[in-house]
C-alpha cells in the first residue's frame, strides 16, 4: 500500500500523482490520509466536501484501488507515521515546499520531521514550476 500525505493545493496534487504513479508500478493500492489537527474551517489544506468528491472521483477513473482518509483532531506527521507502521504500508509519498533556512528554523517542517522518523522509505515530492 502506497500511504499519501494529501493537503489540498498543488503540493497535494503533486504528492497525489506521484503516489498514484507508485501504486501503479508497485501494484498496490492507495490510503490517501488528509488531516488536520482540529482547526478544519480555517485549514486550507484540509479538503472541503466537495473536493473529497473530486479526489475520489479522480482515484476511481486510475483504476488503483484507494481509500481516503480525513482524521480531524489529530497530529498530521503522527498520524502519517501511524499509518506506516501498518505492515502492509510501503511507500510515505509527500509534497514539500521550498523554505528558506530561516523559515525552516522558525516554523519546524512536517516533511523534514517525516523524514527522519517514517521507518519506512518516503518519495517527498514538488510540484512543476508554474
Amino acid at each position: 500500500m502506497i500511504v499519501i500525505g494529501y493537503s489540498a493545493d498543488r503540493y497535494g496534487a503533486a504528492a497525489l500523482e506521484a503516489g498514484i504513479a507508485e501504486a501503479r508500478w508497485r501494484q498496490t493500492a492507495i490510503r490517501v490520509i488528509n488531516a488536520t489537527s482540529g482547526q478544519a474551517y480555517v485549514d486550507p489544506r484540509f479538503a472541503r466536501s466537495g473536493q473529497i468528491v473530486d479526489l475520489a472521483t479522480h482515484l476511481a477513473e486510475t483504476g488503483v484501488p484507494f481509500e481516503v482518509h480525513q482524521p480531524v483532531g489529530v497530529d498530521v506527521v503522527e498520524e502519517l507515521l501511524e499509518a506506516m507502521d501498518h505492515p502492509g504500508a510501503e511507500l510515505l509519498v509527500i509534497g514539500i515546499r521550498h523554505r528558506n533556512p530561516v523559515g525552516k528554523l522558525l516554523m519546524g517542517s512536517a516533511a523534514q520531521q517525516l523524514i527522519l522518523e517514517c521507518p519506512k522509505p518516503v518519495l517527498a515530492v514538488k510540484p512543476d514550476e508554474d
